[in-house]
Order: C-alpha cells, then structure tokens, then sequence
C-alpha cells in the first residue's frame, strides 16, 4: 500500500492538470495531500481559480511521502521551480529512489535541476526541446524507473491513472477508469 503523495502548487498552476490528478488519486483511495509553496493555503490557477490547499510546504513531513506531483502551468512551473525547498526534496527523492511524477511543463523542473539524466520521459510539445540529457517521447504518458510524465491538461486523466496503477496496480487503475467512463 502507498503511502502519501504530495501534489504541490504555486500561484499560476494548471487547474485541469492539478484538479484531476488530485481526483483520481483520491477516487483511488490515495492519502493525497494538497501543498501550498506559497506560504499561504490558498493557491491560484492560471486562471485565478482559489484552490484551498491542505498544508504548507513548511508543514509536512517528506519522510512520510512516497511521491511528488507536480502539476503544470505557467507561470505555476516557475513559481514551483523558484522554490529551493521543493528543488531539495525532488533531488532527495531522486537520490533515495523515490517516486517523481511532472506533467507538462513541469520537467522542466527536473531538467533544471539535473534530475533526469538518462531518462525517457514526456511533456507539453516543445518544452522538452533542450532536453538533451533524456530522451523525450511523444506519448501521452511515459514511466521510467519511478519517473511519471505527461503531456499536458488533455492527458490528466491519463496521468492521474497511471499514477495510480505504479502505486496500487492496474485492477485499482481499471476499476476508477471505469468509474470515470475513461
């Protein structure tokens, strides 16, 4: 059984990328928990949705969370990439072999930090274009070792599902896919 998985979101994230990820993840029976790396609970989207969040980055406890989520968006992705502390644990759990999972822009994220070296992995079309360290794919999804990555808003659903199938197997994965009509 997983344990916690953190989405994390700063001002300008992508509402479809977060809102249905973190859906899914619950829908899946998931110990999701919302963090907020802005220093305040309520975070906006891209499009000036408030989404009251669960915690702070300053409030949880890494050490009992088994994957990171970060959602797209801009300038959401670069809010989350200016945040030292949320750079720190993705190294961290790179190092200790834990789960990272990025959609859209935001392995741009984990290029910056020179966290996927040998990677396949996918994002929004052209974010990936100096990527030279991975191999960047075309496909809606990609995982490599404990890496998830996505496309963008319209492979959410998607996303949040193969998140789901690493963490708790493809019956759990099959059966919300049924339940969401995917």
């Amino acid at each position: 059984m997983a344990g916690k998985i953190f989405v994390h979101l700063a001002e300008g994230f992508e509402e479809i990328e977060a809102m249905a990820t973190i859906d899914i993840l619950l829908r899946g029976e998931l110990d999701t928990v919302i963090v907020s790396v802005t220093g305040d609970k309520v975070v906006h989207s891209v499009r000036g949705v408030g989404v009251v969040c669960d915690k702070l980055f300053e409030e949880v406890d890494y050490n009992d969370c088994d994957m990171i989520v970060l959602p797209g968006g801009i300038p959401g992705v670069d809010n989350l990439g200016a945040h030292r502390g949320l750079c720190e644990k993705l190294a961290e759990f790179k190092a200790k072999d834990k789960w990272i999972a990025a959609i859209c822009a935001a392995p741009i994220i984990l290029h910056d930090n020179k966290l996927i070296e040998g990677k396949t992995l996918t994002c929004f079309p052209g974010c990936g274009d100096g990527f030279t360290e991975a191999n960047v794919v075309a496909d809606r999804v990609a995982v490599d070792g404990k890496l998830i990555t996505s496309q963008g808003p319209g492979t959410a659903i998607d996303f949040g599902l193969k998140i789901l199938e690493c963490l708790k197997g493809k019956a759990a994965a099959d059966y919300v896919r049924g339940r969401l009509l995917a």
